[in-house]
């Protein structure tokens, strides 16, 4: 098991714990650009700026986890979109914040849906959701093909995600095979590079603004 991965039975029997849990949501679709789109996955740009996937704290003591989750879907999303423990992937430990901080645990879940439900989730979670503009500030999707200048899933794994959820993007990719490992690794490949240009980037901006402040 990998490091601070936990069992299920382990993640609940941990006392003291605050659990956060969230889905990816994803379909098979036929649509195309210039080159096959072939799966939807919808994660989001939360309030911190942020990119993360729908869901949020449950409290264990007076709901179940996959509860927790279907309620934090119904706020951030506007549908009812139900959650069982056949969905579950993994649970782990959060790094602490601080030191007297509870310990948090984290649970990630991956449901399949059709097409036609991944575009109600979107329209839904943009006119009904009671957290849009607020929490959430949008659904996106993720970009899971490379285009000819070598953007696409590279440019958008170069973006800041929350906590782990750049990982288990990554470790969904590859656990479905929605992504060949090599275009995957040449994803990352890129967005590496495509990360260190942006901060050379920031810095400019970050110069150019300190020039401007002394005249």
């Amino acid at each position: 098991m990998a490091s601070g991965q936990l069992s299920r039975m382990e993640a609940l029997a941990c006392s003291g714990c605050r659990h956060a849990c969230h889905v990816m949501l994803y379909c098979d679709t036929l649509a195309q650009l210039e080159i096959p789109i072939r799966h939807i996955i919808l994660m989001q740009m939360r309030f911190d700026g942020l990119l993360g996937f729908p869901g949020g704290f449950v409290n264990q003591s007076k709901e179940t986890l996959e509860a927790g989750l279907s309620r934090e879907l119904f706020e951030e999303l506007g549908v009812v979109i139900p959650i069982s423990v056949d969905d579950h992937v993994e649970s782990r430990h959060a790094p602490n914040s601080s030191p007297s901080a509870p310990r948090l645990i984290t649970h990630f879940y991956v449901k399949k849906m059709e097409e036609e439900q991944i575009r109600e989730v979107e329209r839904a979670a943009a006119s009904t959701a009671a957290d849009h503009g607020q929490e959430v500030l949008g659904m996106v999707r993720v970009p899971l093909y490379t285009t000819k200048g070598g953007g696409g899933l590279s440019s958008f794994l170069s973006h800041s995600f929350i906590g782990n959820a750049r990982s288990q993007l990554v470790d969904a990719l590859l656990r479905l095979k929605l992504v060949a490992p090599e275009e995957l690794h040449r994803a990352l490949t890129h967005s590496v590079k495509a990360h260190t240009q942006t901060a050379k980037d920031l810095q400019t901006a970050a110069l150019s603004l300190t020039k401007r402040k002394e005249f």
